[in-house]
């Protein structure tokens, strides 16, 4: 998901943690969505909600439009902020006005789950050999003791680095590189800078802190143990004190924010910046043949554990064609379909033959990124997480203790955890 709309996806997550206490309860009866046969009668129509951005809904009209051909079914492409569609199918589900299948980013499966909004796949284990394991654990959740999907992979997405070739004739590979090409061209009364970075920002800041050890919640992937802070251990404060050293006097300011990077970047006086292939057709634009990519910097001697994110079609609890809803999720995340999005949309498909084809330089490295990432976990008490850790982030590039700051994010997380429990 674009790190950009973060502010205004945790503020929604606060109002799904008020909804969600009017779960509906499940039939015990229902099918469970893991036969992919069809029904008993094909419906004349499904709905889907697809993200309102202008080249994502096209892609995603193309390919229903085969569907459409294939099985004789209309599909009714409705364009709709994910940012928007579970409040509205909070409301509209019940009444029969929503969809059969939505679209959303995996670290909000949480929410959806305890709401009621989507209906497990039960993705069989030949189903699942049509998406990447990291994709696949990304959609994993584990609710009332039964671990399932809640989604079909349709986008994976991460972060490396991008380069100015201008200013870096390689890309840096490794912490120290960053740090090389911050003091070899870095010149702050001209605005020129060998590397930049956003500091309160726990998205791209994570692989700093996650390679000594630190962690956000214990237990496995999608069952979390919340009660398990690992973001003031000892790794994390030897992660803290590598993050720290690349702020101060004659590096990067504490004050940057993320359109003085892009700005700066796009002007042509950056040598290196931390992003997501989301800001490829704007850095490309900017500075064409010298923008270049690479994946994230080595981190401790491994590769960097960025965060990984996926985004996927998920079939509405209020769905009276679950089934059928479920066949459209896989047809439009086959191989082919997957690459024919990404073609068009120009976001990364989580089927590694579709991946792994990609022939673009620029696309490769986040293809490549994907290999070490980690799935940003889906519990809903990562709403609990963001702020804490981000306001330590600032305070680290101020030059504040490391032990102190990390120890009172980790204290402040806890009890942000145990107020919204008790609510």
């Amino acid at each position: 998901m674009k790190n950009t709309s973060l502010l205004r996806i945790v503020c929604l997550v606060m109002f799904i943690v008020v909804l969600a206490a009017c779960t509906p309860e499940r039939a015990s009866n229902e099918d469970d969505g893991s036969d992919s046969g069809e029904s008993s009668e094909k419906p004349e129509e499904l709905t889907i909600w697809a993200n309102d951005e202008d080249a994502q809904a096209e892609a995603i009209e193309d390919i229903v439009a085969d569907f459409e051909e294939e099985e004789g079914i209309s599909v009714n492409v409705v364009r709709k902020s994910m940012l928007d569609q579970l409040e509205e199918l909070s409301l509209a589900g019940p009444e029969g006005k929503g969809p059969d299948l939505f679209i959303q980013p995996h670290d909000r499966i949480g929410d959806i789950v305890a709401q009621g909004l989507a209906e497990p796949l039960n993705f069989t284990d030949e189903q699942k050999q049509a998406y990447s394991e990291a994709a696949i654990d990304a959609v994993t959740y584990e609710y009332d003791g039964e671990s399932s999907q809640y989604g079909a992979p349709a986008v994976i997405e991460t972060y490396g680095i991008y380069y100015n070739t201008d200013i870096l004739s390689e890309p840096p590979e490794t912490t120290e590189d960053l740090k090389t090409a911050l003091n070899d061209h870095t010149n702050a009364a001209s605005d020129e800078y060998g590397f930049l970075m956003k500091p309160n920002d726990l998205y791209f800041a994570y692989p700093f802190f996650k390679n000594f050890g630190a962690y956000i919640f214990g237990g496995e992937t999608g069952s979390y143990d919340v009660s398990d802070i690992g973001l003031n251990n000892e790794g994390a404060k030897e992660g803290g004190e590598l993050f720290q050293s690349f702020f101060g006097n004659g590096k990067i300011p504490a004050s940057t924010t993320t359109d003085v990077v892009d700005g700066l970047f796009t002007e042509g006086k950056v040598g290196a910046v931390i992003n997501g292939p989301w800001s490829i057709p704007n850095y490309n634009e900017a500075l064409g043949d010298s923008l270049k990519s690479a994946p994230f910097p080595s981190v401790n001697g491994e590769s960097a554990s960025t965060f990984v994110g996926v985004k996927s079609w998920m079939v509405s609890y209020y769905s009276e064609e679950k089934e059928w809803a479920k066949k459209l999720a896989m047809y439009m995340t086959n191989q082919e379909n997957l690459k024919h999005y990404f073609e068009v949309a120009g976001e990364l498909p989580p089927n590694p033959e579709a991946l792994e084809s990609i022939d673009d330089p620029i696309y490769e490295a986040f293809a490549t990124q994907i290999e070490s990432g980690v799935p940003m976990p889906s519990a809903p008490q990562m709403s609990q997480v963001w702020d804490p850790m981000n306001d330590a982030l600032q305070f680290l590039a101020e030059g504040e203790d490391v032990e102190k700051v990390l120890d009172d994010a980790a204290n402040q997380i806890e009890q942000n955890i145990e107020a919204s429990q008790s609510e």
